[in-house]
């Protein structure tokens, strides 16, 4: 299979773009290891005090976290473009659409 095939087929993009995202999410957290840091950096990102402190507390792990409504709430695809994340998905369709 040469580079153009693997390019031309969109179908597991949008999976890997997903799980990109969320490990990039769990690295976060795993930055935060302190609950205090955790509920700080959760609240100055835009979540509500309440799902921040859950989401502190927790006894659950990074990558588990990543998943939660808060985590994806304040760690956002807007902040994680601004972070330097380059989307997949996007870069797919500009490849093939917009030449």
């Amino acid at each position: 299979m040469g580079v153009l095939q693997i390019l031309e087929y969109y179908r597991p993009l949008p999976e890997l773009d997903q799980w990109i995202r969320r490990r990039i999410r769990c690295c976060f957290m795993k930055q935060w290891c302190r609950p205090k840091t955790r509920i700080r950096n959760l609240i100055r990102l835009g979540v509500d005090r309440r799902r921040a402190i859950s989401i502190g507390l927790s006894s659950k792990g990074p990558y588990r976290l990543a998943k939660t409504y808060a985590v994806q709430l304040g760690l956002n695809d807007r902040f994680l473009a601004t972070a330097g994340l380059v989307s997949l998905k996007d870069l797919w369709v500009r490849f093939h659409y917009l030449q």
